[in-house]
C-alpha cells in the first residue's frame, strides 16, 4: 500500500515524539517498518493519511466494542462538549455512569473515576495497602497493569515487544515490594505467600491475560487465588481494564463466577474515551479521601465528555443479542485463522474468550508467559505485514489481542478469509 504521506508524518514525528509515537507499540519495532497514521474510522473500518481502508482488529486495542464512530456514542459526546470541556467539579453524569458500572459488577459497591487503566490499577493498589496496612502486592509475568513504577516488573506487552523486561527509572527499592509469580501456577503462588505471609497486601491479575496474546486461566486458577488471599488476609484486585464488558457486560469475574474485593477498569466504560475506574467492597474503598487516608485525585476524573460517552456505550450494550453477536463474529474470526493455518501447515494455537482473541505461532498449548516466548515471532512479521498489506489492521506485535465488534460484516470475515490465506502461506 502507497504510504508517502505517512512516512512523512513518521519522519517528522520522530523530530517531536521520543520515537515517533505517544505509546511504545504504536512504533512497529516490534514487526518491522512503520506505521501508518490514521485519520478517521468508521464501523469496522480505518483510513490512514494515504487514504488506505482497513478492516480493523484492534478497535482502539479493545474499548471500541460498537465500532468506529457509533451513533450514539458520538451524540453524547457532542451534546457534553456543547455544556463544557470540563469543570473539575461533580457533574450528574458521572453518577450515572458509576451507577451503571455498580449494577454492571455486583462485587463493585463503591467506584471512583480516574482518567485512565494505569491510573485506576495504581490507585487500588494504594488503596489496598492502606486497607492492609501491608506494603507488598504479587503480580504474575507477562501480566500488563500499567505503566506506574511498581508494576512495571516482568511485565508483558509493549515492554515484551520491546525486550525490556523492567524500566529503567524504576528504584529498585520501590519495585522489591512487587512479588511475581507464573499465570496459572498456584503452587507458585502459595510459595510467595508462605515467604512473605503477613506482608501481601493484594494480588493484582487479569482474569484473562490479554497483554501476552491472550492467556485464558485454567480450572481452578483464579478460584485458587481468591482462597489464597481470603487464608492470609490479603486483598484480590483483579483487573478488567481490557476483559471488563468486552468478555461480557458483568465482565471476566461474572464469567468465571469470582468475587473479587477490589475491580480495575479502562476505557471500554468511556467508548473510547481516556477514561478509567477502580471500585470494590464498600469498606475497602471508604479508605479512599476524602472518607480515609488513601489519597488519590485529579482535575479530569469524571471528565463530563468522557463520562457521556461511557453512559451511551454502556447503555448500547445493554441491547438484548449484543454478545451472543461478538460471539458468533469471534467464532468465525477464529475458524478463518485456523482453517488458513491448517491448509498450509503452520503450527498455531488460538485462545479465545467471545470477541477476545489471541494467535500464536506456537503448537501449544499455551498457559504462562514462559509458553508464550516459544512463538516463532518471526512468522508473525511476515503473518502481520501481509495482512496490512491486504488491508487487514491487526496488532503490531506477537504478543497483543484481537478484537472483533458488533459492525464487523460478513464481507470484512470473507475479506480476512481471503487475506490469512495468503498470510499463512509465506
Amino acid at each position: 500500500m502507497e504510504n508517502r504521506l505517512s512516512h512523512r508524518l513518521f519522519e517528522e514525528a520522530q523530530k517531536v515524539i521520543p520515537g515517533g509515537v505517544n505509546s511504545p507499540v504504536r512504533s512497529f519495532r516490534g514487526v518491522g517498518g512503520e506505521p501508518p497514521f490514521i485519520v478517521r474510522g468508521r464501523g469496522s473500518r480505518v483510513w490512514d493519511a494515504d487514504n488506505n481502508e482497513y478492516v480493523d482488529y484492534l478497535a482502539s486495542w479493545g474499548p471500541l466494542i460498537m465500532g468506529h464512530a457509533h451513533p450514539s456514542v458520538v451524540l453524547a459526546v457532542q451534546e457534553a462538549a456543547k455544556r463544557g470541556m470540563s469543570f473539575g467539579a461533580p457533574t450528574p453524569g458521572e453518577v450515572e455512569l458509576a451507577r451503571l458500572v455498580c449494577e454492571a459488577f455486583p462485587s463493585v459497591e463503591m467506584v471512583r473515576m480516574v482518567s485512565s487503566g494505569t491510573e485506576a490499577c495504581m490507585s487500588a493498589i494504594r488503596v489496598a495497602r492502606a486497607f492492609t496496612g501491608r506494603s507488598k502486592v504479587l503480580k504474575f509475568v507477562g501480566c500488563y497493569h500499567g505503566h506506574s513504577d511498581g508494576l512495571l516488573v516482568k511485565a508483558g506487552s509493549g515492554a515484551a515487544t520491546l525486550s525490556v523486561p523492567d524500566s529503567a527509572g524504576v528504584p529498585a527499592g520501590y519495585a522489591a515490594e512487587t512479588l511475581v509469580a507464573d499465570y496459572n501456577d498456584l503452587d507458585g503462588v502459595r510459595a510467595q505467600f508462605e515467604a512473605h505471609s503477613d506482608e501481601i497486601a493484594a494480588i493484582i491479575v487479569e482474569p484473562i491475560a490479554a497483554n501476552m496474546g491472550v492467556v485464558l486461566p485454567q480450572d481452578g486458577f483464579l478460584q485458587g487465588l481468591r482462597d489464597i488471599t481470603k487464608q492470609y488476609g490479603s486483598l484480590l484486585i483483579l483487573d478488567e481494564v481490557i476483559t471488563g464488558f468486552r468478555v461480557g457486560y458483568g465482565g471476566a469475574q461474572a464469567l468465571y463466577g469470582i468475587t473479587p474485593d477490589m475491580t480495575t477498569m479502562g476505557k471500554i466504560i468511556g467508548g473510547g474515551m481516556p477514561i478509567g475506574a477502580y471500585g470494590g467492597r464498600a469498606d475497602v474503598m471508604e479508605q479512599v479521601a476524602p472518607l480515609g487516608p488513601a489519597y488519590q485525585a485529579g482535575t479530569l476524573s469524571g471528565n463530563p465528555v468522557a463520562v457521556a460517552a461511557g453512559i451511551a456505550m454502556l447503555k448500547s450494550l445493554q441491547i438484548p443479542g449484543i454478545y451472543e453477536n461478538l460471539e458468533e463474529i469471534g467464532a468465525e474470526l477464529e475458524t478463518i485463522l485456523r482453517e488458513a493455518a491448517q491448509e498450509n501447515e503452520r503450527p498455531l494455537t488460538i485462545n479465545r474468550v467471545g470477541s477476545l482473541l489471541g494467535m500464536f505461532f506456537n503448537p501449544g498449548p499455551i498457559h504462562s508467559w514462559e509458553d508464550v516466548t516459544k512463538s516463532d515471532v518471526e512468522a508473525y512479521k511476515s503473518y502481520f505485514h501481509s495482512m496490512m498489506d491486504q488491508g487487514i489492521y491487526v496488532a503490531p506485535s506477537a504478543f497483543e489481542a484481537a478484537f472483533v465488534s458488533t459492525v464487523h460484516s460478513p464481507e470484512d470475515l470473507e475479506l480476512t478469509r481471503v487475506a490469512a490465506r495468503k498470510a499463512m502461506a509465506r
